[in-house]
C-alpha cells in the first residue's frame, strides 16, 4: 500500500479516495503547486491533508474564518493528527503554548488567518522552522474578479517567494474562467497545475418561483419536511430573526444567524444544526462558509443571493450526502433593485461596481431562464450540460413561444457590432436609438438599426437576459460587460436549432410591478389556498415518484382554487380532470378546499 493510500486509510477511515482527489494529492507530493476547483462535498480538505501528512514537517494552511479553523482542527484531532490554529478567540497564553508545539516540531497541521499569517514577525518565525507544504483554503477570496474577494488574502501573492520551493495548494469551491486565471496570476506567478472538477450536483433540485408572499410561500415549501433539516437565506439580519421568529411560531425549530449576534448566540445556533436533526436556520450569509453537514435537506432563498457565485456556494450546502435536496429561491423585482442599491453603496464608480451589476445581471438571466435552469447554472461556469430532468423548468415546463427571429436579430446585432458591447447598446440599436456612441462608430447605419423598432426596450431587454440564461449568449462579466455569441447561439443563427422564452418574464413597460404568475394577476385566485394545494400535489407527486405536474398542471390548481368545488360532481368538471384522477385524488383536494373554506367562514 503507497503512504498516501496507508494515510487515507488508517487516518480518515477511507478505502479509495473520491474523483479528482488522487491527482490533486499527487501533484503537491511532487512539489508542484496546484489550483483545484471543486464542487461543496467533493473533500476539498483532503487534497491537502493527505499530502501533509505523507511529506512530514509542518504544513500551514490559511483559512478565513475561525469557526472554519476550529471545526477543521477539531476534526483532525479526533483522528488523531496533530493540528492545531492560532487564532484571535484564544488567550495570548493558549496562542503562546500552542507556538511553543509548532517551534518544537510537534505540529503537522496549523490553520491561520490570512493576517496572521502575513506579518513579518510570521513569516520569518516559519522560515526559521521550516514549511513543508502551503494550502489556501477558499482561494477564490484573493481574486479581484471573484464575488468575494478579501483584501486580507491579497498578500497571499507574497507566498511563493517568501517560501521558494515549498508547494502550494489552493482550493474552492466556485471560481468562474476570469477568477482562476487571476488566482493562478497571483499565487503562482502564472505557473500551476489546474484541476477543475465538474460544477453539477445532479442531486439538488433547482426551482425559482415569483416573489408573492415570503413567508406563505416559506410554509408551503416546507409543509412536509417537519424533520428536515435546512437553510433560509434572507437579505437583512431584521427578515432572518423575522423568519425565525414565523417558523418558531407556526411549529418549526428555527433558529437566526446573523453577524449582528453575540459569538455566544452564533456559536449556540450553529451548534443546534450542526448536531441535532430537524433544524432551520434563518441566516444572512454570515453563515455557511465551512459548514458540513451531511443531511441538509434544503437551502431556501427568501430573497435574491449577491450572484451566482454566491447562490452556488449557499445551495452547495444542500444534500452533501449524496441525496436528494431542494434548492427553492423566490425572486421578485424589488430584490433586484435592493441589489442594485447594495452595488452602489458598497462599491465607488468604476470597475469593481460594473462587474458586480454584469455579475446581478448574470443571476437575473438565471431566474429568468426558459430553458432547464441547470444548464443555466453550468453555462455560467463554463460548462455544457444536458436538460437535468430535476429543475422546475424541466419538471414542469413553463409556457413559451417560438423567438427565433427576434433572437436571430440579437445576434446578428452582437455579432456585427464585434461581441463587445453590452445590453444596454445592444438593445438601443435595435430600438432605433441613435446615441452618440453608436453615431461615433458607425453603428447606426448598420442594417439591425432600428430592426426592432416595433417592440419596446423591456421586450428586448428580457429577450437577451433569457438568450443568456439559455446559453445562447455570454456576458463578459471579467471585461466590460460585453455580450459575445455562444456555440450554441451560433447553432441558433445557423437554423440548427431553436429559441423558445417566456412571454411571463417580460415586465411591464417602466419596470414598475414584479413578475407575477398568472394566478396572482387574478384576484378571484386566493394565493393562500393555491399554495395549500401546490403543497397537497407535491405530496402527492413524492409519494408516487412522479413529477408534479403528471398530478396536475397548474392550470387544474388555480381552476380548483377559483371555483372551490364541493363535490365530487364539482371536481369532475374542472380544467384536465378525467375519470381516473377524478377517482384518485378528487377526495383529498376537497378535503384541502374544504378545510380552507371553513377558516375563511369561521
Amino acid at each position: 500500500m503507497s503512504s498516501k493510500h496507508a494515510v487515507l486509510r488508517e487516518v480518515f477511515g477511507f478505502d479509495d479516495f473520491r474523483p479528482g482527489q488522487e491527482a490533486i494529492v499527487d501533484h503537491l507530493l511532487a512539489g508542484r503547486n496546484v489550483l483545484a476547483v471543486m464542487p461543496t462535498g467533493a473533500g476539498k480538505s483532503l487534497t491537502y491533508q493527505v499530502p501533509a501528512l505523507v511529506k512530514g514537517g509542518l504544513t500551514i494552511v490559511v483559512s478565513p474564518l475561525v469557526a472554519l479553523m476550529q471545526d477543521q482542527v477539531a476534526a483532525l484531532k479526533l483522528a488523531g493528527v496533530a493540528a492545531e490554529t492560532i487564532n484571535s478567540t484564544a488567550s495570548r497564553e493558549e496562542n503562546v503554548a500552542i507556538w511553543r508545539r509548532v517551534a518544537a516540531g510537534e505540529v503537522r497541521i496549523l490553520y491561520l488567518a490570512p493576517e496572521r499569517l502575513m506579518t513579518d514577525r510570521m513569516i520569518a518565525a516559519l522560515q526559521r522552522i521550516g514549511v513543508s507544504l502551503i494550502a489556501v483554503d477558499e482561494a477564490h477570496c484573493i481574486s479581484q474578479w471573484g464575488a468575494s474577494f478579501r483584501p486580507e488574502y491579497d498578500a497571499l501573492q507574497e507566498l511563493r517567494t517568501a517560501f521558494p520551493g515549498v508547494p502550494i495548494g489552493a482550493v474552492t469551491a466556485t471560481a468562474d474562467e476570469a477568477t482562476r486565471r487571476d488566482i493562478v496570476e497571483k499565487l503562482f506567478g502564472g505557473e500551476a497545475e489546474l484541476y477543475v472538477a465538474g460544477f453539477d450536483r445532479p442531486n439538488i433540485r433547482l426551482t425559482v418561483e415569483p416573489k408573492s408572499n415570503t413567508k406563505r410561500q416559506l410554509l408551503a415549501f416546507l409543509e412536509g419536511r417537519p424533520s428536515e433539516s435546512g437553510i433560509v437565506y434572507a437579505l437583512s439580519r431584521k427578515s432572518s430573526e423575522e423568519l425565525a421568529a414565523f417558523l418558531s411560531d407556526n411549529g418549526y425549530r428555527a433558529v437566526p444567524y446573523h453577524a449582528g449576534l453575540s459569538p455566544e448566540k452564533r456559536a449556540e445556533a450553529q451548534e443546534l444544526f450542526m448536531a441535532e436533526t430537524g433544524v432551520i436556520v434563518c441566516a444572512t450569509i454570515a453563515f455557511g462558509m465551512g459548514i458540513d453537514k451531511p443531511d441538509v435537506r434544503f437551502v431556501f432563498h427568501a430573497d435574491l443571493p449577491g450572484s451566482l457565485d454566491a447562490y452556488y456556494q449557499e445551495i452547495g450546502r444542500a444534500g452533501r450526502d449524496g441525496k436528494p435536496a431542494e434548492a427553492h429561491m423566490v425572486f421578485g423585482l424589488q430584490d433586484i433593485s435592493m441589489r442594485r442599491r447594495f452595488i452602489d453603496q458598497e462599491h465607488e464608480e468604476g470597475e469593481r461596481r460594473r462587474r458586480e451589476h454584469k455579475r446581478l445581471d448574470a443571476l437575473v438571466a438565471y431566474c429568468e431562464a426558459p430553458e432547464c435552469r441547470r444548464q443555466s447554472l453550468l453555462s455560467y461556469f463554463g460548462e455544457a450540460a444536458a436538460p437535468c430532468g430535476n429543475c422546475d423548468v424541466c419538471i414542469n415546463p413553463v409556457a413559451t413561444v417560438d423567438g427565433g427571429d427576434d433572437a436571430r436579430k440579437i445576434l446578428l446585432t452582437a455579432q456585427m457590432t464585434g461581441e463587445r458591447f453590452g445590453a444596454t447598446h445592444l438593445v438601443d440599436l435595435l430600438i432605433g436609438k441613435a446615441n452618440p456612441r453608436a453615431q461615433a462608430l458607425g453603428h447606426d447605419q448598420l442594417p439591425v438599426f432600428a430592426a426592432g423598432r416595433n417592440q419596446g426596450r423591456n421586450v428586448w431587454q428580457s429577450l437577451i437576459r433569457q438568450l443568456v440564461g439559455g446559453g445562447y449568449l455570454t456576458i463578459d462579466v471579467a471585461g466590460h460587460g460585453g455580450i459575445s455569441i455562444a456555440p450554441k447561439g451560433h447553432d441558433l443563427l445557423e437554423g440548427r436549432i431553436e429559441f423558445r422564452y417566456r412571454p411571463d418574464m417580460i415586465r411591464p413597460a417602466g419596470g414598475k410591478s414584479g413578475t407575477r404568475a398568472p394566478a396572482e394577476a387574478d384576484p378571484d385566485v386566493p394565493r393562500a389556498l393555491l399554495d395549500r394545494l401546490k403543497a397537497r400535489r407535491t405530496e402527492l407527486a413524492r409519494e408516487q415518484s412522479v413529477p408534479t405536474y403528471v398530478i396536475f398542471p397548474d392550470r387544474t390548481l388555480i381552476d380548483m382554487a377559483r371555483k372551490l368545488p364541493r363535490t365530487r360532481r364539482d371536481f369532475e368538471n374542472l380544467h384536465g380532470v378525467g375519470a381516473a384522477k377524478l377517482e384518485r385524488f378528487a377526495d383529498t383536494f376537497l378535503e384541502v378546499i374544504r378545510l380552507y373554506s371553513d377558516e375563511v367562514e369561521a
